[in-house]
């Protein structure tokens, strides 16, 4: 650990370094890993869940829309209220109410308790998510560290998925299904006691600003709308009325939301932050990767348990190679290549990396083997991910004033959410139209070509994802400044005001 400034030692305008942001770190990944990986532990425990409690097939997706729906459409609430009420305080309710919502959830002894116990989950999450990546950003100041803190953030942010999956099926196959749930209570009480030890509490300056009250009813209903457009889009279809209805009054909000902003004495969210070229570039590009990487875990996961019938231990380490690429790219990325390259060149690399791994599976058939054909594309998705999402998590919250600094947290969550709503969506869409056209053209549906059509299935998907790859690192290159230029609000008087983002030294 890097000596520490105190206030008697540093000099005049520099920034005071909390001694123990080396823990705060690992309390902060640890909050990041239950949020995450609590998007996907819980599919590998669902028809052990379903079978225990009696719900029908069509009933449940409510188990992960209710998560997602609550998350999705608080985030931006979430990261706003960790601004005006405090980090640390936010951190820990946030912390103690995931916990309480997965014991109820591990709990429940009927569908309407599990469900309302993953909205639950959700709506803290919501509040816990950006808290953390706020933490992480007030409190490592120095570029070097702030990289190296990043870097461990974002192979969470991208690898927490994968992790899921193999402690969803270990809990699932050696415990039971409620363990998926009631884990995450063992995990807050540790990132609790972390809270409470290691996490600063900073001085506020200034008078306290208002909670944008219309704004947030304005961007939480558009969220909502547009999280729960694309769930019902891949359980009714595009034809829905619903689906399309809740999809145009999303756009409306959004566009209302927008407006409102542009006049609210203390707006929600800062349209300077969004607008910002390189801030914007860092949202699309995590957009777009969750996107990718829902084709990656939705549809390389049913490959492997329905076609190779792998268990789903079995399938939840098949993607620990992955997780370790992704590990190696983020600290590579953030200490050796983004200082020297900077966004405009790793994040155009990483999804053209993320592209060729895509591409790499759309080889795979019934009769692929793990070690040379399975292997290789999710290295190299691994690296992929591992090479986009630190880069542009910490441009995405780089320059801006700290007390805006939980809001643009909030918006790298809240766009990882809504690109994995938008590729779960599409790439369920795609696939089910690519496998049903197959088994029109082979007639008759024999069980070998129903087993054909479910590999073409998800080759088509490979293929989006791999469009969406391809489109994320065009729009990155354009977008992203060179190194060097900075950002547009770095000459603003705010941004000069949050320069130093001064932590308290413990």
């Amino acid at each position: 650990m890097s000596q520490t400034l105190s206030d008697s030692a540093a000099p005049a305008g520099a920034p005071v370094v909390s001694s123990r942001r080396w823990w705060t770190l690992v309390t902060v990944a640890l909050a990041q890993l239950m949020v995450v990986l609590d998007a996907t532990v819980v599919n590998i425990a669902l028809p052990a869940a379903q079978a225990d409690l009696g719900f029908s097939d069509g009933d449940r997706q409510w188990i992960i829309t209710a998560y997602s729906l609550a998350f999705g459409s608080l985030l931006l609430l979430g990261g706003r209220l960790s601004d005006l009420i405090g980090r640390k305080r936010t951190f820990i309710i946030g912390l103690i109410g995931f916990a309480v919502a997965s014991a109820l959830g591990g709990a429940a002894d009927s569908f309407g308790t599990l469900v309302a116990a993953r909205a639950l989950q959700g709506a803290f999450g919501a509040l816990l998510a950006p808290t953390a990546l706020a933490v992480l950003t007030t409190t490592f100041t120095i570029p070097k560290e702030r990289a190296r803190a990043f870097g461990v953030f974002g192979a969470i942010a991208g690898a927490g998925g994968a992790v899921g999956l193999l402690l969803g099926g270990v809990l699932t196959e050696a415990f039971d299904w409620r363990w998926n749930l009631y884990i995450n209570v063992f995990i807050a009480v540790v990132a609790v006691i972390g809270a409470a030890l290691f996490v600063t509490t900073l001085k506020r300056t200034g008078p306290r600003p208002k909670l944008d009250i219309p704004g947030t009813l304005l961007v939480s209903g558009a969220l909502f709308s547009l999280v729960y457009g694309f769930s019902n889009a891949e359980t009714d279809g595009w034809d829905s009325p619903l689906t399309w209805g809740f999809l145009g009054a999303s756009g409306v909000l959004l566009i209302a939301f927008v407006l409102w902003q542009r006049r609210a004495a203390h707006p929600l969210l800062p349209l300077a932050i969004v607008l910002d070229r390189n801030r914007g570039a860092a949202y699309s590009s995590v957009l777009i990767a969750g996107a990718g990487m829902f084709g990656i875990f939705l549809f390389v996961t049913y490959y492997l348990q329905t076609t190779l019938q792998y268990s789903p231990i079995q399938t939840g380490l098949s993607f620990l190679p992955m997780i370790g690429m992704l590990v190696l790219a983020a600290q590579l990325s953030t200490n050796i290549f983004v200082p020297r390259f900077g966004p405009k060149v790793m994040v155009p690399f990483g999804m053209l990396v993320a592209m060729s791994g895509m591409i790499y599976l759309t080889h795979l058939d019934a009769t692929s083997v793990y070690a040379a054909d399975i292997l290789p594309p999710l290295m190299i998705l691994g690296f992929g991910m591992g090479s986009i999402m630190p880069a542009s998590m910490q441009t995405a919250t780089l320059g801006v004033d700290r007390q805006f600094a939980g809001v643009a947290s909030a918006m790298v969550n809240t766009s990882q959410q809504v690109g994995g709503s938008i590729g779960t969506a599409l790439l369920n869409t795609l696939a089910a139209t690519a496998l049903t056209d197959y088994v029109a053209s082979h007639l008759p549906a024999d069980p070998q070509v129903l087993a054909d059509a479910a590999v073409h299935s998800y080759t088509t998907a490979y293929w989006w994802g791999a469009g969406f790859f391809a489109f994320g690192a065009v729009l990155a290159a354009l977008l992203f400044r060179r190194k060097g230029q900075g950002l547009s609000l770095a000459h603003s008087p705010a941004a000069a005001d949050a320069a130093p983002e001064p932590v308290i030294a413990h």
